[in-house]
């Protein structure tokens, strides 16, 4: 499966993560990229957070206020459907055309921070248990680099 990156987000603490048009990736994290909450998010099993594009417009389409970047993740990424996302999980790989490598670790659970990019508050929207295929997932950096608004990358389907 063939994606490209449609945004890199950073913040220094919080959401909404804010666009930038590259990043340097390392096994810590995006660079200028923190979390409040290093207990849950952040490290190196969650490195870069994930979702796609689809899912987005998706959740639109219900009414949700979401945006790329308001719900935490790094990377939105573009090309990939919603059935496509689904199969998606631990053990699968993106290797991006500037060198760039993850692997999906695992799915990320979404806490209450997120809340105002869901109709009702409902930031469960995105919780695996409750919507399989529809969360953001944590990867973990296996090759280092700088990641470009735009590049493409090959996503490798665990299992």
């Amino acid at each position: 499966m063939v994606a490209t990156v449609h945004q890199i987000s950073v913040s220094n603490g919080g959401v909404p993560k804010l666009p930038v048009g590259s990043a340097r990736v390392s096994t810590q994290g995006v660079e200028g990229d923190w979390q409040n909450d290093r207990k849950h998010h952040g490290g190196p099993d969650r490195a870069v957070c994930l979702y796609p594009l689809s899912l987005i417009e998706l959740l639109r389409s219900e009414g949700h206020p979401i945006t790329p970047g308001s719900i935490g993740e790094n990377l939105t990424l573009a090309g990939i459907t919603v059935d496509d996302w689904a199969k998606l999980g631990p053990g699968s790989k993106l290797r991006f055309a500037r060198g760039v490598q993850l692997e999906i670790d695992s799915y990320c659970n979404p806490c209450s921070n997120i809340r105002d990019s869901f109709r009702g508050l409902e930031f469960n929207r995105v919780k695996q248990d409750l919507h399989p295929g529809h969360s953001r997932l944590y990867a973990r950096v296996l090759q280092e680099g700088t990641l470009v608004s735009g590049e493409t990358l090959v996503i490798e389907v665990s299992g």
